[in-house]
């Protein structure tokens, strides 16, 4: 079945005049980059999650030496090309809660001084670290314009390819029934159905995947935040001043 699509798409194409044979080209152009961006962003995607359960399962071990955790201790993919959101956060604290430190040991009156963290400190550290969350969830929406685009731009495309058919069609209506014109005559209504049917094949699993990849870096991002509050709250138990 999927090969006689095919071969009917093809036949659709040879049969159409040079423009038509552009905006298949244009259609099937647009398709390779909705299925290389779709597959790249969804397994991207997928393994960032799960990465992440990874994550939270280490520090959860690990939340009474929470500042001496190091990158080398977490866990890793093989494949992904840079460092994990969840690592960008723990990072963005333990950078920013050390400064702190450091600082607030700085100003203590007695060297020995075991420093704490002020809530106006911890603000400070939440704060910085949303910022870190944001350009995280920017970098995971990266490229997914593209699919917003071909989902709007196909159908488009698909119409242009219907028009330019069905004028090509009716000219030669209009000259008159010889044999050549019936051949361009098929040849437009071809071109005008296979660009609508392409346009639409197109258009609707870059809709389908692109509302599913925007979904799940919502609910990631979502996870990113409640990760960096589950970190602050243990910081907050390490470190809070205790009342006299």
């Amino acid at each position: 079945m999927l090969l006689a699509d095919q071969g009917i798409l093809l036949s659709a194409y040879f049969q159409a005049d040079f423009f038509g044979k552009c905006i298949f080209i244009a259609l099937f152009s647009l398709s390779v980059v909705c299925w290389v961006v779709l597959v790249h962003k969804t397994i991207a995607t997928r393994k960032v999650q799960a990465l992440g359960l990874a994550f939270e399962r280490v520090f959860d071990k690990r939340r009474d030496q929470l500042l001496s955790l190091s990158l080398e201790e977490m866990p890793k993919s093989a494949t992904m090309r840079r460092v994990h959101p969840f690592a960008q956060v723990f990072l963005s604290l333990k950078q920013k809660t050390l400064e702190i430190l450091n600082k607030n040991h700085y100003f203590a009156e007695a060297e020995a001084q075991e420093v704490y963290l002020s809530r106006g400190d911890l603000e400070l550290v939440e704060s910085y670290v949303l910022t870190t969350i944001s350009a995280e969830t920017k970098s995971l929406e990266k490229n997914l314009f593209v699919l917003s685009t071909i989902v709007t731009l196909a159908p488009f495309l698909g119409l242009l390819g219907t028009v330019w058919g069905i004028l090509l069609t009716f000219g030669q209506l209009q000259g008159g029934g010889t044999a050549s014109s019936n051949t361009a005559i098929i040849g437009g209504l071809s071109t005008a159905l296979a660009t609508t049917v392409l346009g639409l094949v197109i258009a609707i699993p870059a809709l389908i995947f692109h509302n599913y990849l925007r979904n799940a870096i919502k609910y990631f991002s979502t996870d990113m935040e409640d990760f960096l509050y589950r970190l602050l709250s243990t910081l907050e138990l390490q470190y809070r001043k205790p009342k006299s």
